[in-house]
């Protein structure tokens, strides 16, 4: 028993003295879930991995990453090779989107494809039950007559006949139609929003930041860094809610980019 002690000793100092250099690089090699685990090991393996800007994470970035999205104005206000790669994961589902609706080569970017009569959503692909979590969305096509950003349910439709606000539309969707302004849950228009005197409307480009807070059940909304106010209150307890647009205009496209924990303030 005092052997095995002795070995686990020098194996734990071991890990504590290779070189930061030379841990990167053996990282490079390892995928995320190790990744997480290997950050557990020791003081040392946490502060190199704890380093956001390192070649781990650069060389990670750039196997997931499209090269035209890592040169573009997208992911500009992420400040960190692996906060690049956390909003990646966190982008449009492919697998859970209408079928009118594919995501573009770059990860992030929506596209709805020019079918009449029809309303199609998108849900990320992680959806969130405790914590805050904040993500961006930039509308870069005409919005038609109802554009919707939100956030819903695995339950809520993703496809519907006719052009409505489809987010928004049952118990499990709750949205902000830029184009009235308007607040929409269960069928409902919730009121104006946000409650701002001759308050603009959206325009095509302009980033829309959410911020849903599943320890105080409210989902709010910025437009330009200006906090708009708590849009919905009351949000279920402990069920997972997923970033979702829904989108009635043709070739129109939708990016959404994750952020993290809104900044307090």
């Amino acid at each position: 028993m005092q052997k095995m002690n002795t070995y686990d000793v020098c194996d734990y100092a071991i890990a504590e003295l290779v070189p930061d250099h030379i841990l990167e690089n053996i990282f490079t090699f390892l995928c995320l879930r190790d990744l997480k685990n290997c950050a557990l090991v020791c003081k040392t393996w946490f502060r190199v991995l704890n380093d956001e800007n390192n070649d781990v994470w650069r060389l990670h970035c750039h196997k997931r990453l499209a090269e035209e999205v890592m040169k573009s104005d997208l992911l500009s206000n992420l400040s960190t090779y692996k906060s690049k790669l956390r909003a990646f994961y966190h982008a449009w589902s492919p697998y859970d989107c209408s079928r009118n609706i594919y995501i573009k080569p770059n990860g992030f970017t929506l596209h709805r494809n020019p079918v009449a009569q029809s309303t199609d959503a998108c849900r990320g692909k992680i959806g969130f039950y405790r914590g805050r979590h904040s993500w961006e969305v930039i509308w870069e096509g005409p919005l038609g007559t109802v554009a919707v950003v939100g956030i819903s349910t695995k339950e809520a439709p993703l496809q519907c006949q006719g052009y409505v606000g489809l987010l928004g539309s049952d118990e499990h969707s709750w949205g902000w139609n830029l184009v009235d302004n308007h607040l929409l849950h269960n069928g409902d228009t919730h009121g104006r929003y946000p409650l701002l005197n001759n308050c603009p409307k959206y325009q095509v480009g302009e980033r829309i930041r959410v911020i849903l807070d599943c320890e105080g059940h409210t989902l709010s909304f910025e437009r330009n860094y200006e906090f708009l106010g708590v849009a919905f209150r009351g949000l279920p307890f402990r069920k997972k809610l997923y970033p979702t647009v829904s989108a009635v205009y043709g070739n129109t496209e939708v990016s959404m980019v994750y952020v993290g924990p809104p900044a307090d303030g």
